[in-house]
């Protein structure tokens, strides 16, 4: 009221003293936020002090270390007594050297050392630490007391910890280093198992993806046997078949027998043999291929004949009347649906898995051009003596000495491919059935088909296209062996083979890089088995030269189809 006088006056005296009333109203604000300051520190201090809780639950047993219950602790230790702080951070330490050394005890257990001695000791030592902290004079005087901490407890726990902590960090220190190494071994372990599998995914896909290659026509290949059929169609007057000749069936020549569908390979062949013969006039070439190919091969032979006078007969498979299912045992077996199901359902899918699976599962094996070797005898019945070539050779000598060999009465003439305990007949049959097991030698040493000198007559009296039936029949069910002609070849000729000099016949060039030039340049017949066929791209390049000089390069399907040379 006076206030409101002594303004009122002052404002009727002279109209007030603006400067006077500014001082007045800034020492008003002043007062104003100190008071509101001083309330708000006020209720904060009361909030902290009131969040201790009054009592704990008598079940509560366990010490609290994390949250809200850290935070209670702290003001606590603030309010009333600063040894629990000190509780605090030693209890923290135990924790962080149990979790410590329950680490090192999981490496261990994870590179497979549970019965280690370093195992049990590191499980006994965290086992301590937790039993020192539930030990009862420990946990009602130290953590689960509201009263004052006994100092002397404390020191006493405080010591415990620091003994367990110094041996704890000794053991660490002492296997540390044996740790890291042994985690790296068996990280590299781990990268070793994981490179393996990959190495062995990619040599399947690799196999696999080169089997294809190898049994695969190439473009250019079925360019020549399409522009030969073309020109058969153009041209049909001048590709009339004729009278067979009479020296097809003269005995007093040199006879070959070459089954084939690659109208290149054929002629290399040919070529090479002929090229490499003293007198070439003498010698006949017996060629059989498949009803689909037979046309481009005789255009082939009629637009490119060979010098020297040399006679080719070119019949297909169909031309034998006799070569039927009814006498032939593979034919049969084609009909067969276990057998057609074995052969074409699933071939690709089966391979990726098992690599030899598919080498089985390839029906060229069943091919009838594959099997005409056993039917020798009956397909050239005026002959004594024949050679027979497979399409994947190059003949580099003169061959005429092989029909003047002495036989001893045997039937088949071929060089042996064994050595050490390789090319063994235990390599090629099923030892484990009981007539394989009764009738062979599993040591005996196996020979190679693509150069083979056959006595007919002696193939007659031995009559040995009856002992192949028997095993072809019998192995229909491939328990007796997988795949392939040799098999059944080993075993027709078991008695009836004789060995010819190794130079007659060098194996190997479609897969052994190995091979000497020496060896290859004595040879008479140098044989590309494997997949690494000459016509190929995958043929190997040291190799190749032998097989490409035979190749008529002039010819003019040869030149418009691209053959790579």
């Amino acid at each position: 009221m006076a206030v409101a006088v002594r303004g009122g006056r002052g404002s009727s005296i002279g109209g007030g003293s603006g400067a006077g009333s500014t001082f007045r109203n800034f020492f008003s604000y002043r007062v104003f936020v100190s008071a509101m300051f001083t309330l708000l520190f006020l209720a904060t201090l009361s909030v902290l002090f009131s969040s201790h809780p009054s009592h704990h639950d008598d079940d509560d047993s366990v010490i609290l270390t994390s949250g809200n219950a850290y935070v209670q602790r702290t003001f606590l230790a603030l309010n009333s007594d600063p040894l629990k702080t000190r509780v605090d951070m030693i209890y923290r330490q135990a924790n962080d050297h149990i979790a410590l050394v329950n680490a090192y005890a999981a490496y261990a257990r994870n590179l497979k050392l549970e019965i280690s001695k370093q195992l049990k000791m590191f499980d006994d030592l965290a086992n301590n630490f937790a039993e020192l902290q539930l030990k009862p004079n420990y946990r009602n005087a130290l953590f689960e007391s509201d009263g004052p901490i006994d100092e002397d407890v404390l020191r006493q726990f405080e010591k415990e910890v620091k003994d367990k902590i110094k041996v704890a960090r000794s053991m660490i220190a002492e296997s540390k280093e044996s740790y890291d190494n042994q985690l790296k071994i068996q990280k590299l372990k781990d990268t070793i198992f994981a490179v393996n599998e990959l190495l062995v995914k990619a040599k399947k896909n690799g196999a696999f993806t080169s089997l294809i290659a190898a049994k695969s026509t190439p473009k250019s290949l079925h360019c020549v046997a399409m522009r030969l059929m073309e020109e058969r169609i153009a041209h049909p007057d001048n590709y009339v078949d004729e009278d067979p000749k009479p020296e097809f069936e003269d005995p007093t020549l040199y006879h070959y027998t070459i089954f084939s569908d690659n109208v290149i390979a054929v002629s290399v062949v040919v070529n090479s043999a002929v090229k490499n013969a003293k007198e070439p006039w003498k010698h006949v070439f017996h060629v059989v291929t498949d009803k689909m190919n037979v046309a481009a091969m005789k255009v082939w032979f009629k637009m490119r004949p060979v010098e020297g006078g040399v006679h080719v007969e070119i019949k297909s498979v169909e031309d034998f009347p006799f070569l039927n299912s009814s006498y032939v045992p593979v034919l049969r077996q084609l009909e067969s649906a276990n057998l057609q199901k074995f052969y074409f359902e699933n071939s690709a899918e089966n391979a990726t898995k098992d690599v030899n699976n598919m080498k089985f599962r390839n029906p060229k094996y069943l091919s009838m051009l594959n099997h005409l070797r056993f039917y020798l005898p009956e397909m050239y019945p005026k002959l004594h003596r024949i050679l027979f070539l497979d399409d994947d050779v190059v003949v580099q000598k003169d061959l005429t000495a092989l029909w003047r060999i002495d036989m001893d009465g045997k039937v088949n003439g071929a060089v042996e491919t064994c050595f050490g305990s390789f090319h063994r007949f235990a390599q090629y049959m099923n030892f484990s059935h009981p007539l394989i097991r009764e009738k062979f030698n599993p040591k005996a040493c196996a020979w190679a088909f693509g150069m083979n000198i056959f006595d007919l007559d002696a193939w007659r009296r031995e009559k040995c296209t009856e002992e192949y039936h028997y095993w072809q029949n019998l192995n229909e069910d491939r328990t007796l062996w997988m795949l392939g002609t040799l098999p059944p070849g080993l075993m027709t000729f078991y008695s009836t083979t004789k060995s010819l000099d190794k130079s007659w016949h060098v194996l190997g060039l479609g897969f052994n890089p190995s091979i000497s030039m020496d060896e290859i340049n004595n040879a008479a017949v140098i044989h590309f088995n494997g997949n690494m066929k000459p016509w190929l791209d995958i043929a190997m390049n040291q190799y190749k030269h032998l097989w490409t000089k035979y190749v008529d390069s002039d010819m003019i399907f040869v030149q418009m189809c691209n053959f790579g040379m």
